[in-house]
């Protein structure tokens, strides 16, 4: 198992930036494949970002570009650096984690995770 606390969200206003942590505790984090998630209202889960050990950074279309995905294996934390944020950037984002000693393409999809963080409420006012 793999706790994770995310941090950073706030409300910020259009072309603002934001930069949250996740900090993961309980498994060797190295081996971990991390990856951001959001959730707007009357929405589903998307994928935003994850940093897999066999292909470094992935990030949605929607986010590439302004977002950035990056790792500290020494403090076990995931950051994503968010620029020009957009008022449709509004969402509670979560952190993820998944062990695995094999690679794969389905990162990008929400039950290849196992771990969850309780999520933090980014807003953009425009």
């Amino acid at each position: 198992q793999v706790q994770l606390v995310e941090s950073g969200g706030g409300l910020v206003q259009a072309g603002g930036s934001l930069r949250l942590s996740c900090a993961a505790s309980g498994r060797t984090f190295s081996n971990l494949v991390m990856g951001w998630f959001r959730q707007a209202p009357g929405k589903e889960r998307e994928f935003v970002a994850a940093f897999t050990w066999w292909n470094g950074a992935a990030y949605a279309d929607s986010v590439k570009g302004r977002f950035t995905i990056s790792r500290d294996n020494a403090k076990k934390t995931v950051y994503l650096q968010m620029n020009s944020l957009k008022p449709e950037d509004t969402a509670v984002y979560y952190c993820a984690a998944t062990s695995t000693s094999y690679s794969s393409v389905r990162y990008s999809y929400t039950n290849y995770y196992d771990n969850w963080g309780q999520g933090t409420q980014v807003t953009v006012s425009s």
